[in-house]
């Protein structure tokens, strides 16, 4: 058996408090912050706000989007 099949095992006997505190722990390390990609997200932001300041780029609405794809905005 892996080790990952063990840790799961050895975790779900664990008290429910215990369990929301890995999970918590778990879920943070998913969400740490990568100064790169952040930084790249700006410049794509702050190029989309130029664009549309100049009239490059035209705005549509929620619905208008989600339409789009299928997803219902109510």
């Amino acid at each position: 058996m892996s080790k990952k099949n063990d840790l799961l095992k050895e975790a779900l006997l664990l008290e429910p408090k215990e369990k929301a505190t890995i999970i918590e722990a778990l879920m943070k390390s998913l969400d740490a912050p990568d100064e790169a990609i952040d930084a790249l997200w700006k410049q794509e932001c702050e190029s989309r706000i130029e664009a549309y300041e100049k009239g490059a780029l035209k705005a549509v609405s929620v619905h208008e989007a989600f339409a789009k794809y299928q997803i219902d905005a109510d």
